[in-house]
């Protein structure tokens, strides 16, 4: 079964409370290496998802111009 696809808008939701939760101190040093690889997966999403994004308006954008 293929893993759910986490949403642009989650993703950013859950970074932020990973940072929230390491600046007030909230995570021990023992799961601190979790949750620096969670947020660094979360963010190559988030990358992957705006890249993707921009190439396809792009390409709406560049087929409005040809129909002029």
């Amino acid at each position: 079964m293929p893993k759910e696809e986490i949403k642009y808008n989650k993703a950013v939701e859950e970074l932020e409370k990973i940072l929230e939760r390491i600046q007030s101190g909230e995570v021990d040093v023992d799961d601190l290496a979790k949750e620096v690889k969670r947020a660094t997966e979360l963010i190559k999403l988030c990358k992957e998802k705006i890249e993707k994004t921009e190439l396809e308006v792009k390409e709406v954008v560049k087929s409005l111009e040809i129909d002029k």
